[in-house]
């Protein structure tokens, strides 16, 4: 079955890339009275979340942890500081995997904030074998407008519940995420993230997700990469790949295109239909999954020969990722929302793409 889901989700995907075997895109500024009231409007916002994109402060090493003691009602201190510390694992097993591929190391960034919480940013850039790859670490404190807390949930989820209409919602978020983009026009583009959110009154949930985005299509590695994480759903609910797999071939769809980003992997969020502590095993267990998921197909491309033409398309398909992480992105509309560090929100962008 999952041959053949496989099989019909890489013809539809060659459907939509046809045009591509035959300048960067000009946008028009509103009038510079629009830009300043809507970076006016913008500003108030992130002053009354609590945090902005100014509001964090670089330091040298990283603390022990980025997590503070809270008082906020309902909070699983046990919980956060885990995903934090298996967050912190996880990005330092992947960027040494990928760095050792690459023979290219990461540069790193750490930062806090006053109100605590902070960030760890690294990002290698014009390697060997990825033009750009970036994984970053975020545990955030705030407040939000519901409409942002609507943004990072899905199908409708309530975490508001107790607050009046136009309540502002006080939150905590830790969350890995990652994306890396292959110089070679073989080798697919890669995207994970995986979170945990709190919100004030004891609301909970997880997130996260696995996914890749290839510009030429080569089924075995569509089938390894995707056998991977069935392996590790299987493990923890026989239901949960059939599941995770459509929710993310509904999730990365370019409305206004009519297309599929890439060709999907899984995709879940507001999970917390089971005890946390198994939710948490099934994130690590993902987490874990994607060096081996994804390493071997990167290095089995990497040195490829590719022409002019077939690296063309590649950055057509990359202006395609753009538009879905800037128009579609919850975890981008999010971090804007709630006055997140732009270089780590943006970090998802390649280094170049192409429009036509």
């Amino acid at each position: 079955m999952l041959g053949l889901a496989l099989s019909a989700a890489c013809t539809a995907f060659l459907a939509t890339s046809s045009i591509g075997n035959n300048a960067h895109g000009v946008v028009h500024r509103p009038r510079t009275s629009v830009l300043l009231a809507e970076a006016a409007a913008a500003t108030d916002e992130q002053k009354a979340s609590g945090i902005s994109w100014d509001s964090h402060e670089y330091v040298e090493k990283a603390p022990d942890t980025l997590v503070r003691d809270d008082d906020m009602s309902g909070a699983n201190m046990d919980m956060r500081r885990r995903f934090e510390e298996n967050c912190r694992r996880a990005q330092n097993n992947i960027c040494n995997a990928v760095s050792e591929l690459d023979g290219t190391p990461f540069k790193e960034d750490v930062w806090t904030r006053p109100g605590g919480g902070g960030g760890i940013s690294r990002v290698l850039s014009n390697g060997n074998v990825f033009e750009k790859a970036g994984c970053s670490l975020s545990v955030v404190y705030g407040s939000m407008p519901q409409d942002a807390l609507q943004s990072a949930t899905s199908r409708g989820a309530d975490r508001a519940k107790g607050y009046a209409e136009g309540e502002r919602v006080p939150f905590f978020a830790c969350g890995l995420s990652s994306v890396m983009h292959p110089r070679n026009p073989m080798a697919p583009t890669m995207h994970f993230n995986y979170r945990y959110f709190e919100t004030d009154g004891g609301a909970w949930w997880f997130g996260g997700g696995s996914d890749i985005t290839p510009a030429y299509l080569f089924e075995e590695d569509i089938q390894h990469f995707h056998q991977t994480y069935k392996d590790v759903c299987d493990k923890h609910d026989p239901e949960y790949y059939s599941k995770f797999k459509k929710w993310a071939d509904e999730y990365f769809t370019i409305k206004h295109r009519g297309e599929t980003r890439g060709l999907g992997g899984i995709f879940f969020d507001d999970q917390n239909d089971r005890e946390p502590e198994k939710i948490f095993a099934f994130s690590k267990d993902c987490l874990d999954a994607l060096v081996p998921a994804y390493l071997p197909i990167v290095a089995k491309h990497k040195d490829d020969a590719f022409t002019q033409q077939q690296k063309e398309w590649q950055l057509m398909r990359r202006g395609r990722y753009v538009e879905f992480n800037l128009v579609y992105d919850r975890g981008t509309v999010f971090g804007l929302k709630t006055g997140g560090r732009i270089e780590s929100i943006l970090m998802s962008l390649p280094e170049t793409a192409r429009w036509e």
